[in-house]
């Protein structure tokens, strides 16, 4: 059976592309009356992924790294095959890039702006038909002054944008080197390459923490990348590898390297800050010092051209998706409504920061750096599973595949927006985390734990060569 195991992996692996590429081709989510169809799909790809790191654990040396690799270009380059299907934010980024190129700032000007009107590209900006907008994820706006009606693919164009300055360099990079007549593509590339980066960081992590390196097929092979860092070509894949660069920088006691590494990320998408308390002990100062100079160097400029603006929409977001109000947060809305689930979740994210800073480690930041962003994603229950992304690496890195079960909740939310549902998938994420912590904490469990470091896949390491 174990010389199967290598074929067997490969066969699944194979599958799992095709029907990625299927997904991405043919399943657009939004705009369409079928709303079975690709949850299905992203259904059994979780479970071709789970039984692929199954197979996996009898492929061992060599092999098992070279076949790690082959997934990953296998399954991301499988997510170039159709244009987003469950996000419009790429349509944004192709605008921002377009607009800082043309030598406009996206925070001083929206979409809607007819100041803009020569930079608007058909596929960005399709025509009307019969004075109305028609095609999938096209939306109708009102332009700014003259209150025509027009089509665009891009989400609120009639707001500035919410990306921070390093995304907005990516933005600007990718659509310098394309014409503008090119669509999704470009930043989906840009995705995989991101995704193929981050692979190898945590192959070497892995080598030189002396763990298993086929725990890097957790964020390899992983549904989640494919669909949100490729197909959907989300920026938080960017902050993810600063993160990951931050987290490896610190555990090698390279500390002004962390700090701008995290400083770069903070400065992608805001939200890899909470990264933070994990790389803040010891010389703490020097990270700390580091990571805000990066900040500042990248956000100065653009406070001193558009000054407040530069917060772009971030404000009227988190209104919108009622954060401030507490109605976002579904699990901690339901014990204490109304603004008590923002200063509720505040709290509990305070405490989770104070203990990931008192308790990890230093030579090994990724258990606080599993905990605090999984904590947070539980706590704030974002409807959007991209965020997710920072999280995979902790747990490829730790090796604690039941906090798997978030990304799972979170694309739930996706892609059934009921309440009732969503709140009893994070319930049971959080039951199946616990069972796995309280499992590891049970007497002898540290000597499970050395083996399961040396070799989490509960198999003979081998070095044979392929």
């Amino acid at each position: 059976m174990g010389r199967m195991r290598a074929p067997l992996t490969v066969i699944l692996l194979l599958v799992s592309a095709a029907l990625t590429a299927f997904s991405a081709a043919a399943l657009p989510f939004y705009f369409r009356t079928d709303r079975v169809t690709l949850p299905v799909i992203t259904a059994v790809l979780w479970l071709l992924f789970a039984a692929a790191l199954w197979s996996l654990r009898g492929v061992h040396g060599r092999k098992a790294v070279t076949i790690v690799l082959l997934g990953a270009v296998a399954i991301g380059g499988a997510a170039l095959a159709g244009p987003p299907n469950t996000s419009t934010d790429s349509a944004r980024y192709a605008w921002d890039g377009i607009v800082q190129n043309a030598g406009v700032s996206p925070y001083a000007h929206v979409p809607a702006d007819p100041a803009l009107a020569e930079l608007r590209t058909d596929w960005l900006f399709p025509p009307s038909v019969d004075g109305g907008c028609d095609g999938e994820r096209v939306m109708t706006f009102e332009e700014v002054g003259t209150g025509e009606v027009l089509c665009s693919t891009i989400n609120r164009a009639t707001v500035p944008t919410i990306y921070p300055p390093v995304a907005q360099a990516a933005f600007a990079a990718v659509r310098w080197l394309v014409p503008v007549e090119a669509q999704y593509q470009p930043m989906q590339v840009l995705g995989l390459l991101i995704s193929l980066a981050v692979t190898g960081l945590l192959l070497r992590a892995l080598h030189r923490a002396g763990r298993d390196p086929r725990w890097a097929a957790l964020w390899a092979w992983c549904p989640l990348v494919a669909t949100e860092a490729v197909t959907n070509s989300h920026i938080d894949a960017l902050g993810a590898l600063l993160l990951v660069l931050a987290t490896m920088a610190a555990a090698s006691n390279r500390r002004w390297l962390a700090g701008i590494a995290l400083g770069a990320s903070v400065a992608t998408k805001l939200i890899p800050v909470i990264g933070a308390p994990a790389l803040a002990r010891p010389g703490w100062w020097r990270t700390a010092l580091a990571a805000v100079a990066v900040f500042l160097l990248v956000y100065v400029p653009a406070v001193l051209s558009d000054g407040p603006g530069v917060l772009g929409y971030l404000p009227g977001y988190l209104s919108e998706e009622g954060y401030e109000s507490g109605e976002r947060f579904i699990m901690l809305s339901w014990l204490a409504p109304g603004l008590g689930a923002t200063l509720l979740a505040a709290a509990l994210i305070a405490v989770a920061a104070v203990l990931v800073w008192r308790k990890t480690d230093p030579a090994d930041p990724w258990l606080g750096q599993l905990v605090m962003i999984g904590v947070v994603l539980l706590v704030v229950t974002p409807r959007y599973p991209w965020y997710a992304l920072l999280l995979l690496p902790m747990i490829a890195m730790t090796g604690r595949w039941e906090w798997l079960l978030v990304p799972l909740a979170l694309t739930e939310r996706l892609l059934f927006p009921d309440v009732p549902a969503a709140r009893l998938a994070v319930v049971l994420a959080v039951v199946g985390i616990v069972v796995g912590t309280v499992r590891r904490a049970q007497p002898g469990w540290h000597l499970r734990a050395l083996r399961e470091i040396r070799n989490p896949f509960r198999g003979p390491i081998s070095h044979e060569k392929t």
